[in-house]
């Protein structure tokens, strides 16, 4: 099965699964596809997952709602029956890690070759990895109560650029998006695979999600692109090559990121220049920013409607005035 034909696939899945924010909530079926190398693709009820199978056991990025998480295991089970390893987490977002508690207790956690002492750690399920933000994101201060169960948490993270892990053969880097689509994004690059899962930094269902609450920003959304961009290298007449699994939407290849980025770098800068010229919120959106796009992109109800959208990128904008 050639890429091309992946993609045509993945759109038919989604057109029925994930593209209708409404339709993909009222069913829990995930679906399968083959990436490239040991890469598998979950589609689901929440975010895209990323399956990455081999001798030392199963990697997976994200783990879509708690709702489906015995559909994610029926799914994994039929790609590897290898023990679940690592869970890494692109965000805190309930659609990404809704399935955190069910799934880390159905794997196990890797131990040293030298271990000695009390080994009772190793049956507490896999590890969860995510950067420091999502900890603070998923649990709360002392006497404070946590907007999820502590089972649920990450039990590894990061605060530096990135993580590092060499992984059934594959060297996996998870690296930090600062102040994109929220304050703790990451990417997961699997190298030699060659595949980037981008959490919800990108999408090809709606205008990027820009969560200003917990510390997002149109500009972090493009710098996230650009990495993503600096990473992935085309393959013949710019199709194909290093393959990217969206937070919401179709398997992708380059070409589909870079008319991503450009479309967001135009509308902030149109949005940029009506601010300029002392343009209130309202008369922004009036004016219409995204029109050229909104057949693509633009949505007039449920979660990230178009309005939402531009009215994130104008605070985001005025706040980093």
């Amino acid at each position: 099965m050639t890429n091309r034909t992946k993609f045509a696939l993945a759109a038919t899945v989604l057109a029925g699964a994930c593209a209708a924010p409404a339709l993909a909530q009222s069913s829990n079926d995930v679906h399968v596809l083959a990436v490239q190398g040991n890469v598998t693709m979950l589609i689901g009820p929440g975010g895209n997952m990323a399956v990455q199978t081999g001798r030392q056991g199963v990697l997976i990025v994200d783990t879509q709602t708690a709702g489906a998480s015995d559909q994610v295991l029926a799914a994994i089970r039929k790609l590897s029956e290898a023990p679940l390893r690592y869970i890494v987490n692109t965000s805190a977002d309930p659609d990404h890690t809704g399935g955190n508690e069910n799934l880390r207790k159905a794997g196990v956690t890797i131990t040293g070759a030298n271990v000695a002492g009390n080994l009772t750690d190793a049956t507490i399920g896999a590890a969860i990895i995510a950067h420091e933000a999502v900890m603070d994101r998923m649990s709360a201060p002392t006497g404070k109560q946590a907007p999820t169960p502590a089972g649920a948490w990450p039990t590894d993270t990061y605060s530096s650029e990135d993580k590092e892990l060499f992984f059934n053969d594959d060297s996996v880097r998870i690296i930090n998006v600062p102040a994109a689509h929220s304050d703790g994004d990451s990417i997961v690059y699997f190298r030699r695979a060659d595949v980037i899962a981008t959490g919800d930094i990108f999408l090809t269902t709606t205008y990027p999600m820009i969560d200003l609450q917990k510390g997002g920003s149109v500009q972090g959304v493009i710098n996230g692109l650009n990495l993503v961009l600096s990473l992935a290298i085309p393959g013949h007449e710019e199709e194909d090559g290093t393959l990217i699994i969206p937070g919401h939407g179709r398997l992708c290849d380059e070409f589909d990121v870079v008319e991503y980025r450009d479309m967001v770098v135009i509308i902030r800068d149109r949005v940029r220049a009506m601010l300029k010229k002392g343009m209130t919120l309202d008369q922004v959106k009036a004016a219409k920013p995204t029109f050229d796009y909104d057949g693509r992109y633009g949505k007039t109800s449920g979660p990230w409607t178009t309005d939402m959208f531009v009215e994130a990128v104008y605070k985001s904008l005025s706040q980093s005035k």
